[in-house]
């Protein structure tokens, strides 16, 4: 059996209207009596007390409505650029998407990001030029930097008369948009082409929609609507095209269990709820999604724009799933998907310090901390064993005020930052090794362990291998070889966590050479109480970083490679400012009046660089950034905090 749905997105620039779309398209489907106020805090999708009061999106929202007769997930997605892993995770899961744009302020930089992401996952996008009744809109200039900056294919559904007044209203089409549309659709189609050539008489409007509706899908044109998000003009048109243009989810509910966890949270009770799009078969309460013990406790799907509790979620449907205690964000349920694009967005560079207020929360910290990592992954929480620290990595400043405002409202918990630093990784520069043995003189475990490492490629992380005899390890500890092994490589991981600079050890080789355990029978210079598991875990850290002494390591600060799109007259000062950071530029092309330079440059860098763009190119500069590996520092290498 075959079911479909459509999963929508709507994405945009920060102060777009993304959010105050979203309202209006649930009050126009009827599922609220009133569209919420962004600036009023009363909006179903900004649920966050710091979205609310700050008016941006920062966790994605999922909420349902009926658009002619089809079933909609609408996902608002968060349009800060600290937030980009939120966004690109939920691509993943989306039929197709609205793209906001303000008739006023036209595509801003995070528009571009926001399109490239969608054109990297092959997501149909429709655009949705807001803010029409707004002092300043332009709805043609728009449509000219939409295709000049985006570099797309748009194809204007509609006009806009009484621009910049509280009664701007859409109008259908001029005749030469008509003819534009039909020789934008030809470019794309020898038999579209063929028969507007030889009798365009023969091109009905039926036949044109089903072909706009095809490109669309194939994502070589762009449909572009034009309203008002807060009177509600255009905004039914722009529903229409949605149900008819984007591709609903087709999937066969009786295939191979196949699905995506994309957003967890934590309900009244404290209990983990994963949300999960169903892209294959049909799962139920009771079943197990892993290997593990998880087993589907409860789910809910929507019913009349309403969450209701369900014994099955499937294909095609979004359903909130409880009992999933060890799954996290990104995991597949079932059958990981084949053809699921990879995510582009870069890992976070920067780390700060995070203390509680009151002492005695520190506990209740680590806690807190781990069910906010369950919501987003790419937020790595450390703990220093030294000082008992907490530290945080982070995209960007905003994400500190985020978590410092979720820890307060959700758990109660107040704290304050350090200064932000780079996160830099250590790398060994050649190869030691140490040994340590079994009742000699400073050894205070039961065991013998001997280990060697060495320079491992570039971006190949961390390895672990054993290379002792099998009668050396004792298996009435850890009951087989393998596992040991896996013990092993468990307190080797554990280990590097941290370097003899204290920052994370990376692309390392391990491997134990030596082993041996005490025993009350075995020979004089082993002869002993009978070792644990906790000597080989105690004492592995110490030769561990006596071989990374024997080794040494070099401190390595974080690339990125950025990509820069800008007016031409922005080209000197753009090439001065990147001197001045370290950057090696890479390469540099001119297309009209842009122009596109691609550099690389210390992490720590694009920051600050991200802040000084706007300046730079009059506000029209866009920058993106990827990790593009690590180079040795100079100077001094610096030590963790």
């Amino acid at each position: 059996m075959l079911r479909s749905t459509l999963n929508l997105g709507i994405l945009a620039h920060v102060d777009a209207g993304k959010t105050t779309l979203s309202e209006r398209l649930l009050y126009e489907a009827g599922v609220i009596g009133e569209p919420g106020r962004v600036d009023h805090g009363t909006t179903q999708t900004d649920s966050l007390a710091l979205e609310r009061q700050r008016g941006i999106t920062i966790r994605s929202a999922v909420v349902s409505l009926t658009i002619n007769g089809t079933s909609v997930n609408l996902i608002d997605t968060p349009g800060h650029p600290d937030f980009i892993a939120e966004v690109d995770r939920v691509l993943g899961v989306l039929d197709g998407a609205i793209l906001v744009i303000s008739s006023v302020e036209g595509v801003q930089p995070q528009t571009r990001v926001l399109m490239r992401a969608l054109q990297r996952m092959g997501v149909p996008t429709l655009l949705f030029l807001n803010k029409i009744d707004r002092v300043g809109a332009d709805v043609e200039r728009t449509l000219a930097q939409i295709r000049q900056r985006l570099g797309v294919t748009a194809i204007p559904m509609c006009r806009a008369e009484g621009l910049g007044t509280r009664g701007a209203q859409v109008i259908p089409p001029s005749e030469a948009d008509e003819v534009g549309l039909i020789e934008a659709l030809a470019a794309q189609s020898d038999r579209l082409l063929k028969a507007y050539i030889e009798d365009d008489t023969t091109l009905t409007p039926e036949i044109l929609r089903d072909e706009l509706a095809a490109q669309t899908g194939q994502g070589l044109v762009y449909p572009v609507y034009a309203g008002s998000a807060v009177t509600g003009s255009g905004v039914e048109a722009l529903m229409a095209g949605v149900a008819s243009l984007l591709p609903t989810a087709m999937g066969d509910t009786d295939g191979p269990v196949s699905g995506s966890i994309f957003k967890i949270e934590r309900g009244g009770g404290g209990e983990k709820i994963a949300y999960v799009r169903m892209f294959s078969g049909t799962l139920r309460t009771r079943d197990r999604v892993s290997a593990g013990p998880d087993k589907v406790t409860g789910i809910n799907v929507f019913d009349d724009g309403a969450w209701a509790r369900r014994d099955i979620v499937a294909a095609g449907e979004i359903g909130k799933l409880w009992g999933l205690g060890q799954m996290k964000v990104g995991e597949a349920i079932g059958e990981p998907r084949g053809t699921s694009a990879r995510h582009h967005f870069a890992l976070p560079t920067l780390e700060a310090v995070i203390v509680p207020v009151a002492h005695e929360n520190h506990v209740a910290l680590r806690s807190a901390l781990a069910q906010l990592v369950e919501q987003d992954p790419l937020i790595n929480v450390r703990s220093s064993q030294a000082h008992q620290d907490l530290a945080v990595s982070l995209y960007g400043e905003v994400q500190k005020e985020v978590i410092q405002a979720t820890l307060a409202a959700d758990f109660g918990i107040d704290v304050l930052f350090h200064e932000t630093t780079t996160l830099y990784i250590e790398r060994p520069a050649g190869p030691g090794e140490a040994l340590e043995l079994l009742n000699s003189e400073g050894n205070p475990f039961r065991a013998t362990i001997g280990l060697r490492v060495e320079p491992a490629p570039h971006g190949s992380g961390n390895s672990f291998a054993l290379d002792v005899d099998f009668r050396s390890v004792p298996q009435f500890v850890y009951g087989s070889l393998d596992n040991f092994a896996v013990s092993m490589e468990q307190y080797v991981r554990d280990t590097l966590r941290e370097g003899l600079y204290g920052w994370p050890v990376s692309d390392c080789a391990v491997t134990m050479i030596a082993s041996n355990y005490s025993s009350p029978d075995g020979p004089p210079s082993t002869r002993g109480p009978l070792s644990t598991a906790a000597d080989f875990r105690k004492l592995t850290p110490i030769v561990l970083m006596r071989a990374l002494e024997a080794a040494g390591t070099a401190v390595c600060e974080p690339l990125s490679h950025v990509h820069i799109d800008a007016p031409a007259e922005s080209l000197g000062t753009i090439l001065r400012t990147l001197t001045k950071l370290g950057a090696t530029v890479e390469a540099q092309a001119a297309q009209g009046d842009d122009i596109s330079i691609d550099a690389v440059l210390p992490a720590s860098s694009v920051h600050h660089l991200h802040h000084r763009l706007p300046d730079l190119t009059g506000g029209e500069g866009v920058l993106e950034s990827a990790p593009a590996g690590h180079q040795p520092v100079r100077g001094t290498p610096p030590k963790r905090r």
